[in-house]
This record gives C-alpha cells, structure tokens and sequence, in this order.
C-alpha cells in the first residue's frame, strides 16, 4: 500500500514493503545477450526500455550454478552454505541414499514468501517445473486466501487447500504444456498476467524452464521468439504498475565438440582404470553429478560441477592432483577448500570438488548417460564459465552503489529496496 513504512527482517536482510506489485522472474539458463539480441530484432520495447532506461547490471549466480541452489538463493537472498541446497542432487552421507534436493525437508531457512505472508502480505509463485514447488511454497498458508503456488506443469491437479487456487489451467486459460516445451514457460508469464489483474500480490516470482537455452544459442530465431514471447506478458505486467526484477539460476555455454557431439569428460571411467598406488582405481572414487534432476533429457546429467566421493584410506591429494592433469578440467578443491570459496554446505559435498572448462561437461561412466534425448548439440551448465548472469529491472536504482558486487540473490533486495 503506498506509504506503508513497514519492513520485514529475514536472513539478516532487511526489505521494504512494496508500493505495488513486485514481479521477480528466474529467466532459466538466460546468459547475458539472449536479452541484447531479442532487442536488436525490434520486436521487444519493453526489454528495449529496460537496458535504455532502467537497471541494467551484470551479477553471479551461485556455484554451481544449477536451477535448484540458485533459486533458492534468489528467494532467501543468502548463499547455500545458509540454505542448505547446494545442489540438484547429492550424496547424503548419513543415510547412504543419492537423493535429489526438491523437498523442504533439506531447506534450512525460510524463504522471502513466507516473510511476507507471515507480515500480512499476499504472495505468489509461479515455476515451470515442479521440483521447485515445494520449496518455494514451505511455511506457506494456501487455504489463506493470501498465498498461490503452483506450477505449469501441473497445473490441472491445484487445489484451494495445496496450491491456493483450483484448476490454475482453467485460471489461465491454457491448456497444460508439454515438460520439453517453451509452452512451459510461456504458461508461467500468462498466469502472472491474470494473477495480478485479479489479486494484486505483493509479491510474485516466476520461474521458468532453461529448455530454450540448453537448445538455442543468443541471436538465434527461436530463443529470440522466445525472449519476444517474455517481452509480450512483461509489457502487460509494465503497463499495470508492476516493479519488474528480472536474473537468471545461471548462464548457458555450448560443451560440444565440431562433430556435434558432447564434449564429455567421462571421469568414472577414467578414475576406474587409473593405477593408484598399485591398485586399479576401480571402487576408489565414486563420481556424483550434481546437476541431475527429473528433466535430464535436454542436457544426458551433463554439466560442468560435480563431486568425487573417496573410499576410506584413498590419496585424496593423488586424485586430486591426477583429475587435475586431464584436458579440460579447469580446477579440482577438497571439500573443505572448495565449500570455503563458492559458500557451499561441507555436509552436502563430496571429497573433491571438480569444474570443467567453458565448452566442457563432465560425466560418470559413458554408458550411464541416455543421450537419445539430445536432439541439436549439447548446451550445459555448472562450473565458473556459467556464472555471470543479467540482473535488469524496469525502474533505475538510484541509490544501488555502481561498484557493488550483484550476485543473483540480491535480486529482491534490488527490487524492492532501490527500485526508483
């Protein structure tokens, strides 16, 4: 409400209340130049206005920059050694199980929504897929009236109780998209369209899906119809007030090779047959590919981060020390070491902390990985070569000091503390 003096403390931040509504969107996978080239097509005023006019910044994502850390980064506006989800999927030492990080129960600190609904504020979210639901809706009231929380994908089973609102499809108006769609997305930005129209919320984050981006590079046809598309439902969201906050998870680089095929280092299978102290390696290490989630199709478990888990009486620093001799390995920490540098949880991570180079991915063993899915040349994340990301929003931010380091999950302190 304008004038409300009110702000709500959490994770050692402290935020404005909104004057009207504030819209926060995790473009998926949206390295810096999808949004440049959308705009060169004239065919998007509002993106066009934004890098004119408004914010227009460079930040980091977290590493590794993965959806699940980096989104729950953004809405708790604190690093994962604070959060708890250092991944899309580890290793869970104390139960012996590989578990994938899409439930509450791993989250260590409650989110921006479940501030502001417990002040009194109406919330809503919005995902593309549904591993993120949970956790951006935890602590939340959805019988309130004052909270919703769904997503694309499933968006015919809400219900008052669960979600919020029933039928978000019916809401919307749109038929349930296909997983591996850009329809995934678009649902998102039409249901935001329709939930501020109707509700007014305080606050609203979208989120969409990287399946453009694993596919087409910036500049290329179909992802700047793609950022055209955003630009359409943004305008609408513009022209009824709303302060619009725009990052991403993390970037996108290419990780082929000229033949078109992955550029994969298979690090299982080469720690397998290593002679480590005159032993084969095999057993030694066990390799955990942390971007593995319920969607490999468009990227086969193939990223640029991943963890080594060693065997008890293991040469940490010799594997460590051998991984780091391999083409393509741009640098390897021990837990402690590497936890320290990217503020990752130590109980979450493996021994050693591996990252490839720009246009390289690092898998298990090669006959592990489906990669019947990849239809056009492999597009991936991860590592260090994946972390500058754009921060826009469509108001200037007067008092946001010009040498300050953005990171990602500064993005609603950007929005609704500086937004002029």
């Amino acid at each position: 409400m304008a004038g409300d003096a009110r702000t709500v403390e959490l994770n050692g931040r402290s935020y404005q209340w909104p004057e009207q509504p504030v819209v926060v969107v995790c473009i998926d996978g949206s390295e810096p130049g999808y949004v440049e080239a959308a705009v060169e097509t004239g065919k998007a005023p509002f993106f066009e206005r934004i890098l004119a006019e408004g914010t227009n910044r460079l930040a980091d994502c977290v590493i590794p920059s993965f959806t699940n850390p980096n989104n729950m980064s953004i809405v708790t506006g604190t690093p994962p050694n604070v959060h708890g989800i250092a991944a899309n999927f580890f290793h869970d030492r104390d139960s012996g199980e590989d578990v994938m990080t899409n439930t509450p129960k791993f989250l260590w600190v409650d989110t921006i929504f479940k501030a502001f609904f417990d002040a009194g504020g109406k919330v809503a979210i919005v995902t593309a897929k549904d591993k993120l639901t949970s956790m951006l809706g935890h602590g939340l009231d959805f019988s309130s009236g004052r909270a919703i929380g769904f997503s694309s994908e499933k968006s015919d089973k809400t219900t008052m109780a669960n979600n919020g609102i029933d039928r978000a499809d019916q809401f919307v108006g749109l038929p349930v998209p296909e997983v591996y769609s850009a329809d995934l997305s678009a649902f998102i930005f039409a249901a935001g369209v329709k939930l501020v129209e109707r509700d007014r919320p305080d606050l609203m984050y979208l989120s969409t899906t990287d399946y453009i981006q694993h596919k087409y590079a910036p500049g290329t046809p179909v992802a700047n119809d793609f950022y055209i598309m955003m630009d359409g439902y943004l305008s609408q969201l513009d022209d009824m007030g709303c302060v619009i906050a725009l990052t991403a998870d993390h970037g996108m680089n290419a990780k082929h090779n000229d033949a078109g095929d992955p550029d994969a280092i298979y690090l299982q299978d080469i720690i397998d047959e290593w002679d480590l102290g005159g032993q084969n390696g095999d057993g030694t290490a066990r390799v955990v590919l942390t971007i593995t989630d319920p969607y490999v199709v468009h990227h086969g478990a193939l990223g640029s981060f991943c963890t080594v888990y060693l065997s008890d009486g293991a040469d940490e620093d010799a594997i460590a020390e051998k991984i780091r001799g391999l083409d393509g390995v741009l640098a390897v920490y021990n837990r402690a070491d590497g936890c320290a540098e990217f503020e990752l949880p130590e109980e979450r991570m493996g021994d050693l902390i591996v990252i490839s180079e720009k246009h390289k991915v690092l898998g298990s063993s090669a006959a592990s990985h489906d990669l019947s899915g990849l239809n056009e040349p492999l597009r991936s994340h991860g590592g260090l070569t994946e972390q500058k990301v754009p921060l826009l929003m469509n108001k200037p931010s007067p008092g946001l000091d010009d040498d300050r380091r953005l990171r990602n999950f500064d993005i609603f302190d950007v929005a609704l503390n500086f937004a002029g």
